[in-house]
């Protein structure tokens, strides 16, 4: 909590670029600018440390000519939203409405709105992207230029990434989506509109999760014969596994507790399985591999996260602030994957400074470390819509949707997520702009 009180000071005594987009968490912040006023709607807001709950905020309003007001049809909560329910992210601002996954029906477009109109089916970027700048021409739009003001965000990473939703002020203040309504920038670049024959349930995901894991495996060139390691089981895990599967991996390798493993099992028996808690993972997958031409991984995806120490050593370095990620499941990736060919590719969130990663082992084998960044939501999502979901060929609800709760239930699906209660991977949460539920999709939980 100190880290993220001294950058939101830090963020007040600095000066952002006129020209940047800006942008307000939570619509009441600003009432004037940014509210209808006389309205409301349910929101689930940030309140400090592990502590999130559901509030009244005001609908949000037309600010921009390329504005879009989305009523929220289907929502979510993600594993790295537990980043900053933790306060592992710096700049959260009490009251911030999170959530960067949604879909929905248009509301309202600004006049400058083309390609979009009100009732139109439709998913949003995670990403808030400008449509024209340098990145974002090559549909690159994690980077935009032009949608972030955080002037801390430059200072730490020498750069500032595009703005997202519902994901603190480091990444540019935008309102999030585990909300009624909300307010697109860029509505014509930001959503992409879903076919009548694909469910929320299914559409929702090309937000963020589908594009992520995509790009991870992408990443890594996986192909046919790829021999492959998973780390981290979560929502992201268990979409790379697919992916691996789709792409024609040989074999896939998955790394995570016991708990987590017979998920991965029940879902995809051809996996082999090893758990961290028991077994040393680099020996392990090289006596797994030792038959192959040449033992070890063709490609290594870590899928876990920076916050998630497997040492006493690194939990107390975190514990202490001597480091706010562990390079455990690197050092495993990289001794792991084979000499050369071998490919390290890093979906998992990493925030900061990690002590004892092992840079001589990537070296000295020569082994390609690829960190993902987040995921350019824009280079995939037509492509996956097209032709994985249109086709049936990547079902979210087969591979990694668990629950479908409420709106008001959202504050306890962190704590459920958290502490891995129920088994709870990924829900699909429901507002009073829903549909029907779709087949296949899991029955209505109160939790």
């Amino acid at each position: 909590m100190a880290a993220n009180a001294a950058a939101n000071i830090a963020e007040r005594v600095t000066t952002d670029l006129p020209s940047l987009t800006h942008a307000s968490a939570n619509p009441a912040a600003d009432g004037d600018t940014y509210a209808k006023e006389g309205t409301t709607m349910q929101a689930l807001a940030w309140l400090g440390s592990n502590h999130v709950g559901m509030v009244e905020s005001k609908q949000p309003k037309l600010v921009d000519d390329h504005d879009v007001i989305l009523k929220i049809a289907a929502t979510t909560t993600c594993g790295s939203d537990l980043h900053l329910y933790h306060g592992a992210v710096v700049e959260m601002h009490k009251g911030d409405i999170l959530g960067h996954e949604f879909a929905g029906i248009v509301s309202e477009v600004g006049s400058a709105v083309k390609d979009v109109k009100p009732g139109d089916r439709v998913v949003a970027s995670f990403q808030a992207a400008c449509g024209k700048c340098y990145y974002c021409k090559q549909k690159l739009s994690s980077q935009c230029l032009n949608t972030n003001t955080s002037t801390v965000e430059n200072y730490l990473y020498g750069q500032r990434t595009a703005g997202m939703f519902g994901y603190s002020h480091l990444t540019g203040g935008w309102c999030g989506g585990q909300t009624e309504m909300v307010r697109v920038p860029f509505g014509d670049v930001n959503l992409l509109k879903l076919p009548d024959s694909v469910p929320f349930e299914k559409g929702l995901y090309l937000s963020d999760i589908l594009c992520t894991s995509y790009h991870c495996v992408k990443e890594a060139d996986v192909k046919e014969g790829s021999i492959v390691g998973i780390w981290g089981l979560g929502a992201i895990g268990l979409a790379c596994i697919k992916w691996c599967e789709l792409k024609g991996a040989k074999r896939i390798i998955v790394v995570d507790t016991q708990e987590r493993l017979a998920i991965a099992k029940s879902k995809f028996p051809q996996v082999e399985t090893i758990d961290f808690t028991k077994e040393d993972v680099q020996n392990t997958i090289m006596e797994l591999t030792k038959t192959e031409e040449a033992p070890g991984l063709d490609a290594a995806l870590d899928c876990a996260a920076g916050e998630y120490a497997q040492s006493l050593l690194h939990k107390f370095a975190r514990a202490v602030n001597l480091e706010t990620d562990t390079p455990e499941q690197l050092n495993q990736c990289i001794t792991s994957c084979k000499g050369i060919l071998g490919k390290v590719s890093v979906a998992a969130l990493y925030v900061g400074i990690t002590n004892g990663f092992n840079v001589g082992a990537a070296m000295q084998r020569g082994v390609k470390l690829m960190f993902n960044g987040q995921a350019p939501v824009h280079l995939y999502w037509q492509e996956i819509l097209d032709e994985y979901i249109v086709t049936g060929k990547f079902d979210p609800l087969e591979v990694f949707v668990t629950h479908r709760i409420k709106l008001e239930d959202t504050a306890k699906a962190y704590t459920y997520m958290d502490e891995h209660k129920d088994d709870m991977i990924k829900c699909f949460i429901e507002t009073r702009f829903s549909e029907p539920a779709c087949a296949g999709s899991p029955a209505l939980t109160t939790l």
